[in-house]
């Protein structure tokens, strides 16, 4: 199920693919963020089937090393000639013919990469027991995109951190709620209350309640439900 959001020079698709992985089409760009294999995948699946199925990518995004949301055989199949965006320590992992085509951008700085604006945003735990899953001072990236006039913000695996909640002017944001690694609904609603995206997308949600979600934002943003599981 895709969806659709208005922007200049015409609207941004919305595909996802499962979990953390999702593509944007806007103006013939595509852009793909976090290929990795679906949840659940059986051993010695071709977990790069779906991605090759796909329009071939413009940029790809990867947020962090984990690996629901980085995969070596995945970004080998699909990258061609795209350019990567990740964090350092997702760059150190790579292969050196990956990491030859990665630009890697550190918290709080922005470059255009395949002439898409791209801010890299933290992304990290602040809660005692699950400060180990994404630290701080590890840099995971979140990332704000200029799409057609949108920007547009990915999460990444983060809790409802102040870097969150001082946003300005995001018109779509895709948030994660899923415990223990990320935040739970409650939190991730008071956040969009704080920082006011346009449109939210829960994703990486796993077993969360995203319709109580909802309902617990109520009109403080557009919240639209796609199948991710």
């Amino acid at each position: 199920m895709e969806d659709m959001v208005g922007a200049d020079m015409g609207d941004i698709t919305v595909h996802p693919f499962h979990h953390a992985a999702l593509m944007l089409t806007w103006n013939g760009k595509h852009v793909l963020v976090d290929p990795a294999p679906a949840p659940g995948a059986p051993e010695g699946s071709d977990v790069t089937a779906e991605y090759m199925a796909a329009p071939a990518p413009d940029l790809i995004l990867v947020t962090h090393q984990h690996g629901d949301h980085f995969n070596v055989d995945i970004l080998n199949a699909v990258v061609g000639d795209a350019p990567i965006v990740a964090p350092q320590a997702v760059a150190d992992m790579m292969p050196d013919d990956l990491k030859a085509k990665t630009t890697v951008l550190a918290n709080g700085a922005t470059q255009t990469v395949a002439s898409v604006e791209i801010e890299a945003v933290p992304a990290y735990n602040i809660t005692e027991d699950r400060l180990q899953y994404h630290p701080k001072d590890r840099h995971d990236n979140g990332y704000i995109l200029m799409l057609g006039g949108e920007r547009v913000y990915i999460a990444g695996d983060t809790e409802d951190i102040p870097e969150m909640r001082a946003l300005k002017n995001i018109d779509v944001a895709f948030l994660p709620m899923n415990l223990p690694y990320t935040m739970d609904i409650d939190h991730a609603a008071d956040a969009v209350k704080e920082f006011k995206p346009g449109i939210v997308y829960p994703y990486h949600y796993g077993q969360s309640d995203v319709e109580a979600f909802k309902a617990m934002v109520g009109d403080a943003s557009d919240v639209r439900l796609l199948k991710w599981y």
